[in-house]
C-alpha cells in the first residue's frame, strides 16, 4: 500500500539572468510520478543538478508545484490549507537536511531543539516531553547527557544523529532524508547508514532516501529510482538495478562506483559524453541523447516510453522496443 504517491510532478524556477535581468525558466523537476509504499526505503539516485533536492522539498511544501499531485496519506497536499491540517501533515513527515552543521540552531541546546517539535504540536506535559526527548536520544546512540549541550560541542556525525533524533520525536510515517551522509567522512557514513537501518527495521518507518552515492543506496535501499533532468528513467528493486541495470545512463552511475575488487564484473558499456545540460535549456526528446553513447535519430525528438522489465523493474529508452 503506497504512503505518498507523485503523480505528474513539475516544478518550475523563475530566474533572472546575468546583467541583463531577462528573466528565465528553470525547469527543475519534469513529470514525475512515483509512489512511495509503507515501511520501505526508497531511494532516488542522481547527479547533482538533477532535482533530487528539489523533489524533497516540494513533497515537503517548501517548493511550489507548477503542476501535478502529491497525495500522502490520501490527501493531495496542494489542498491543505488550513493551520490544522498542514499541523497535522507536518506531525506525519519530517526531513532530515544534507548539512548537520547549518540544521541546528546553535543557541539552542538539544533538549530544547528535540522538545519544541513537541511544544508546539502536542498538549504534553513538561515530564512527558522529558521522557520522550530522553527516549529518542538514546535511540539514535547517544546519551541523556547530550540534551544539556549545545550543537557545536559535537562532531558532524553526532549533530546527524541528533537531526534524527529530532525527526523521530513526533512518530512520524515518513521521513524524508536529502543527502543526510554526503557532508560527513566515510567511517562515519557507515554509522549513520547503520542507524537508519536499524530505526526502519525497528519501527516500521518509512523513507525517501536521496543521494548521489550508489555505494551508499545499496546497502539502504528496497527500491531504487534513477533521475535525470527532474525526470526518473529507470526504477526498480535494488538487486534488479544493480545486477540487470537497463538505462545507459543507470550503466553509467554504476561505472563510476570505486570497486574495492578489481575483478568484480562491470557492465561493458561506452561512457556518456559530456556534462549535465542546463535545467533551462533541456534537450529535446530524450532529456539523456546529448550524452547517451547509444542515441538514435529518434531519440533527438521523441520521448520514450516505460518499459517492464519486471513487476518492480521499468525503464525509459529506446533501446528497449
Amino acid at each position: 500500500m503506497s504512503l505518498l504517491e507523485i503523480e505528474e510532478l513539475q516544478v518550475e524556477y523563475k530566474s533572472k539572468k546575468g546583467f541583463t535581468g531577462k528573466e528565465e525558466i528553470i525547469k527543475a523537476v519534469n513529470g514525475i510520478s512515483l509512489d512511495v509504499r509503507r515501511g520501505e526505503v526508497l531511494s532516488v539516485a542522481g547527479e547533482s543538478g538533477c532535482g533530487k533536492s528539489t523533489l524533497a522539498k516540494t513533497i515537503m511544501r517548501l517548493e511550489n508545484i507548477k503542476s501535478g499531485n502529491i497525495i500522502f496519506n490520501g490527501n493531495n497536499i496542494a489542498n491543505l490549507k488550513s493551520k490544522k491540517d498542514i499541523q497535522d501533515f507536518y506531525k506525519k513527515i519530517q526531513m532530515i537536511f544534507q548539512n548537520p552543521y547549518s540544521s541546528l540552531n546553535p543557541k539552542m541546546k538539544i533538549g530544547q531543539i528535540l522538545s519544541e517539535p513537541l511544544e508546539i504540536n502536542t498538549r504534553l506535559k513538561k515530564a512527558e516531553i522529558k521522557k520522550i526527548i530522553e527516549e529518542k536520544i538514546s535511540q539514535v546512540g547517544l546519551d541523556k547527557s547530550t540534551l544539556d549541550l549545545y550543537p557545536h560541542e559535537f562532531s558532524g556525525g553526532q549533530r546527524q544523529r541528533i537531526a534524527i533524533a529530532r525527526a523521530l520525536v513526533l512518530e512520524p510515517e515518513l521521513i524524508i532524508a536529502d543527502e543526510p551522509v554526503s557532508a560527513l567522512d566515510v567511517s562515519i557514513q557507515a554509522q549513520i547508514i547503520n542507524l537508519i537501518k536499524d530505526l526502519k527495521e525497528n519501527f516500521n518507518l518509512t523513507f525517501l532516501f536521496i543521494s548521489h552515492d550508489l555505494s551508499v543506496i545499496r546497502h539502504i535501499s528496497d527500491r531504487i529510482a534513477i533521475m535525470y533532468l527532474g525526470e526518473i528513467v529507470e526504477l526498480g528493486l535494488t538487486e534488479e538495478i544493480f545486477q540487470f541495470p537497463k538505462h545507459p545512463y543507470t550503466v553509467a552511475l554504476l561505472n563510476a562506483v570505486p570497486q574495492i575488487n578489481s575483478s568484480a564484473p562491470k557492465c561493458e558499456y561506452p561512457p556518456m559524453k559530456g556534462e549535465l545540460p542546463s535545467p533551462n535549456n533541456l534537450p529535446q526528446g530524450c532529456k539523456f541523447h546529448t550524452r547517451c553513447p547509444y542515441a538514435m535519430e529518434k531519440c533527438k525528438t521523441n520521448i520514450p516510453e516505460e518499459r517492464f522489465f519486471s513487476d518492480f523493474h521499468t525503464c525509459k529508452c529506446f533501446l528497449y522496443p
